[in-house]
């Protein structure tokens, strides 16, 4: 077991959410074999400790699509974030945005873009899927650029859902899935007071707005099933890069090839990314995925990586192994459940203490200082 703040937190987010919710965020696909390897592999990665180098000058900062980030960390897109706290899409963009991070709002996020742009300063980011209403696809890039959306994160790991067999077994999906949820939730009152009662409406808030009609809970599984488009090639993004002038984020590559296809298709950036193991099972983590990507295309493109990062020790790996940024997405869900808002600008807080140690006792005074030779035996 991984000892860290990330662990705590998703101790206290299973004693408070449903169990349907909690394994949902816990969970991967099939055996679960590359959601553990995640962890496991990024953990293995020895730093370089070096000494003397007098590091009061640290800076955590970088720069990412002309913004300036507090520490090369954004929030990743979750699905349904609004349903582990009150409004949570809106409590998760706030926190990151009190850090000076940013946000990336899922498609089926709760919350609408509409609701939560306005609540923070800085610009909000937007994920998109590739999905047969492309109507919908249309509606939503437009809405995303009224709101002041700056960067589309284009995820392309998804043109069919994983075989996720926990969400089975804990009434997220299958046999009498309503009834269970409704019997967990009851047994999980502060849950149940705080999002289920007052934490309404329920639905996937961006898809709603363009039905013009709930979308709701029970409504999920069965919509994204029917709408995943398995036909996604690259002649579909060069679809969306028309309508999408701003920054284009490649979510979802491991193969080198693949990254190189991004470049030559003009994508700003891709995410090394195996969907935090809810996909594919079997892949390779993202941590052994990344350092043949980045010796390929460092410096064509922005390179950012998740699946496995539960420390800022984590974020200093990745970022030596060739990383430019990293993407949260367990690690911020277990804190917004167990705290809110508050939780996940404590787990931030940590985060940055971490990289600061890690830092400091690499040698590393900026971001750019992080590379190859801040580990050892690699």
């Amino acid at each position: 077991m991984i000892i860290s703040a990330s662990t705590d937190y998703r101790k206290a987010a299973q004693a408070k959410l449903p169990p349907f919710l909690f394994h949902y965020i816990d969970g991967g696909s099939y055996g679960e074999h590359t959601l553990k390897r995640n962890t496991q592999d990024l953990a293995e990665v020895a730093l370089r400790q070096r000494v003397l180098n007098n590091m009061s000058d640290l800076n955590l900062e970088t720069e990412i699509f002309g913004e300036k980030l507090a520490m090369p960390i954004a929030l990743a897109p979750v699905g349904l974030t609004g349903m582990y706290a009150r409004r949570g899409e809106v409590q998760a963009a706030k926190a990151a945005d009190n850090k000076g991070l940013p946000f990336i709002m899922s498609t089926v996020s709760v919350c609408p873009i509409e609701e939560v742009a306005p609540a923070i300063k800085r610009p909000m980011w937007f994920q998109l899927y590739v999905l047969k209403d492309r109507g919908f696809m249309k509606n939503v890039l437009e809405r995303a650029k009224a709101a002041g959306v700056t960067t589309l994160v284009f995820t392309v790991d998804m043109p069919v859902p994983g075989a996720r067999y926990r969400d089975m077994h804990s009434g997220m999906s299958g046999p009498n899935a309503a009834f269970r949820r409704i019997v967990q939730s009851v047994f999980h009152p502060q849950w149940a007071f705080d999002v289920g009662l007052f934490g309404k409406p329920h639905d996937l808030g961006n898809i709603s707005t363009y039905r013009g009609e709930p979308t709701k809970l029970e409504d999920y599984i069965g919509w994204l099933g029917d709408n995943f488009d398995p036909s996604i090639s690259w002649k579909d993004l060069e679809w969306i890069r028309d309508i999408w002038d701003g920054p284009m984020v490649i979510k979802g590559i491991l193969d080198v090839q693949d990254a190189k296809d991004a470049v030559s298709f003009g994508a700003d950036g891709i995410v090394v990314s195996n969907h935090g193991g809810r996909q594919l099972d079997g892949v390779l983590s993202s941590t052994k995925a990344l350092p043949a990507i980045a010796d390929e295309v460092k410096g064509s493109l922005k390179i950012f990586a998740d699946s496995g990062i539960r420390t800022g020790l984590d974020v200093v790996r990745m970022l030596a192994l060739g990383a430019d940024c990293t993407l949260l997405g367990r690690s911020f869900i277990y804190a917004l459940a167990a705290q809110g808002q508050s939780g996940v600008e404590n787990i931030l807080d940590l985060y940055e203490k971490e990289m600061r140690v890690a830092m400091t006792l690499t040698g590393a005074k900026t971001i750019n200082d992080l590379n190859r030779d801040s580990l050892v035996h690699f």
